[in-house]
């Protein structure tokens, strides 16, 4: 009996080990598919530790991995949509305008250096004219490729 058990424990780590590579491939992806398929493995991997059968094991994966793609997804799509496709929610460099940063080296028309939350971007005077200095808050008002297009920020410097 000795024998089954330790299967059964081969089987169980195995389905674990499917399953937190697809969440992890999902992480990667971001396509809000391949995390259906890891629930399926995580419940293959139940089913291996209660004693069932590779067979029975596969085709709880399976039912569980269409039925949440199924049933699931599009759910979770339906309130994920809108605020991409209605751009009420700016991602990726979009986000970036608008947001504020402080001169590391002097900005002008050629060449300069901002830090943004941390981050150090490029940067060039918006007007081509204007230069910042070293410690001056500046505006994001636009970027081109990894280069932030700044101009004055509101706020005092700090």
């Amino acid at each position: 009996m000795r024998g089954r058990d330790t299967i059964v424990d081969v089987e169980a780590v195995l389905w674990i080990v499917l399953a937190v590579a697809l969440a992890i491939g999902e992480a990667f992806t971001a396509t809000i598919l391949i995390i259906f398929f890891a629930a399926g493995a995580a419940a293959a991997a139940l089913a291996a530790a209660l004693g069932a059968p590779l067979l029975l094991q596969v085709i709880v994966f399976a039912l569980v991995s269409g039925l949440s793609v199924t049933a699931v997804r599009p759910v979770i799509m339906r309130h994920a949509r809108p605020a991409l496709e209605t751009g009420d929610t700016p991602f990726g460099i979009e986000a970036m305008e608008g947001q504020h940063g402080t001169v590391l080296e002097d900005v002008n028309a050629d060449h300069g250096q901002i830090r943004i939350e941390g981050e150090i971007w490029q940067a060039r005077s918006f007007d081509g004219r204007e230069t910042f200095t070293v410690g001056q808050r500046v505006r994001v008002v636009k970027v081109r490729g990894a280069t932030a297009l700044v101009w004055h920020d509101d706020l005092p410097d700090v």
